[in-house]
């Protein structure tokens, strides 16, 4: 039986959709696991079977929702619509898209929606990639003003989660959950594309709980990066997002990390205008990653506002800029008002015991840099420094080092998706609380934090990770929160944590 806050979570975005649709003169079509496409309508006593009939079927700015059950084959996300429509499961999560290849393909879509599903292939031996948004008409036609929100995309079995690429543009990836892809790929590859904002997921990988075998040996979490020059309408993939995102759990390889921009060794800047912000970086696993973020052939990259927090094992706990192959050398890679908290003292350590390190960064693969503002924490131990690095702490002129006071993380639970029981492991009903939850404890820091009302102001993003503004003490605060007046903090808090 359906739990009592699931239903009510399901009527509540239907509301809402009704309510936008209402609002725009637009009709609502329905798809089931046992409609039919040929003597349907599309209504919801007659639904049609496939959400690719519906979208060739229904007009500009409509919403289509599709019924619980188990949809299995390719979906194509197609039609121009200058409004817009959006394909949302009409009980969130309870739509599973399953296929032995590519689930969901965008090639020819403008102006598309997808929201509230659980996307993954359906075992061993599928096809590659789960979701794949590319561009394969070019000109005006190219796909752009495509969303995907609110879903589970979860289990590739081969290659990328969702890869982005070849001139796709106006691209939106917010509110999701991703975990467990495939080999040396990535959650999301980002390729050769412009304008792709990344915000409000959930980032982490849970074989185990898959029933699959952790051999760390994944790629990064994010790649953004171009593999094929001038074929498609980028050389280099540029004005890239990627904000307010939790990541944690690493099971991938030691020469990976969260978030790499460039990766291929081609001979121009393969990523270039990217922002890295508001952002939450757990070091909750065992495994080591190369960095948590890292720079092969950038330019104009900024990276603020984040907090890295926990043991993370690592070769540095900070950052790797390098280039490789033919890469240009890395310009202009700016870092404000982050935190780097390792409360163990082994920053930058593969294991207790081990070197420390800061930084990975040759002398000459980088020809400009800006380390400004940020908080180091170290267990109370000294701060690595390295003279035989580019970039070293010491570098930052108004650099803090002190406790940031955040929550430990020995009772994390990973939130994934419990299909049978119809919540999150961690107890959530929706991603967005499962994202809420992991900031409140483990990204917040406590009151008398040495963050607060510590960041450079004129460097400072307008909100914090949960969208809300900064400044909202005397000044902005370091790190991907900001915090509460402690006038107000508590019932804030008890706020957030009951969402």
């Amino acid at each position: 039986m359906m739990r009592p806050e699931r239903m009510i979570e399901g009527l509540r975005i239907l509301a809402v959709w009704l309510l936008m649709a209402g609002l725009a003169g637009a009709r609502t079509y329905y798809v089931a696991v046992d409609g039919n496409d040929t003597c349907g309508d599309g209504s919801d006593a007659s639904p049609w079977a496939t959400i690719t009939h519906a979208l060739d079927t229904v007009p500009d700015q409509s919403l289509v929702l599709v019924k619980p059950g188990t949809y299995t084959g390719r979906i194509r996300l197609r039609g121009t619509f200058g409004q817009g429509v959006t394909v949302a499961a009409q009980i969130p999560y309870q739509a599973r898209l399953r296929n032995d290849a590519t689930v969901v393909t965008c090639y020819y879509g403008k102006g598309i929606a997808l929201e509230g599903f659980d996307i993954a292939h359906s075992g061993p031996g599928a096809g590659a990639l789960v979701v794949q948004i590319q561009d394969l008409a070019g000109g005006d036609d190219a796909v752009s003003d495509i969303t995907i929100r609110n879903n589970i995309l979860h289990d590739s079995f081969n290659n990328d989660i969702l890869k982005i690429n070849n001139g796709a543009t106006r691209i939106t990836v917010e509110g999701n959950m991703f975990y467990n892809q495939s080999g040396s790929d990535e959650h999301i590859d980002i390729n050769s594309v412009a304008r792709v904002t990344v915000q409000d997921n959930v980032f982490f990988n849970d074989f185990e709980g898959s029933g699959r075998v952790d051999a760390n040996d994944t790629g990064s979490t994010i790649v953004i990066k171009d593999s094929n020059g001038d074929s498609d309408a980028f050389v280099g993939s540029r004005d890239i997002t990627v904000r307010r995102n939790v990541f944690l759990n690493w099971q991938g390889s030691t020469g990976s990390n969260f978030v790499l921009v460039g990766e291929d060794g081609n001979p121009y800047f393969e990523g270039r205008d990217v922002l890295v912000e508001n952002n939450l970086m757990l070091g909750n696993s065992v495994h080591v990653m190369r960095a948590p973020f890292g720079v092969k052939g950038g330019k104009d990259i900024l990276f603020r506002h984040n907090t890295i927090a926990g043991d993370l094992p690592s070769m540095a706990y900070a950052m790797r800029l390098n280039t490789e192959g033919s890469n240009p050398a890395n310009e202009n890679i700016r870092f404000f008002n982050n935190i780097w908290s390792d409360p163990s003292g082994t920053m930058g350590a593969t294991a207790a015991g081990g070197a420390t390190d800061f930084s990975d960064t040759p002398v000459d693969e980088t020809l400009s840099y800006t380390l400004d503002s940020n908080l180091y924490w170290n267990g109370g131990l000294p701060i690595p420094e390295d003279a035989e690095e580019r970039i070293n702490p010491s570098d930052d002129a108004r650099r803090r080092i002190a406790d940031p006071r955040l929550g430990g993380q020995n009772d994390l639970v990973l939130p994934r998706w419990d299909e049978a029981g119809g919540r999150f492991a961690d107890g959530s009903a929706t991603v967005r609380q499962a994202f809420k939850r992991l900031v409140g404890r483990y990204g917040r820091p406590a009151h008398g934090s040495p963050a607060v009302d510590a960041a450079a102001p004129e460097q400072a993003a307008a909100e914090d990770i949960l969208g809300k503004p900064r400044p909202r003490g005397a000044g902005p605060d370091i790190g991907a929160v900001e915090q509460f007046p402690v006038v107000v903090a508590p019932l804030l808090h008890l706020l957030l944590s009951s969402e």
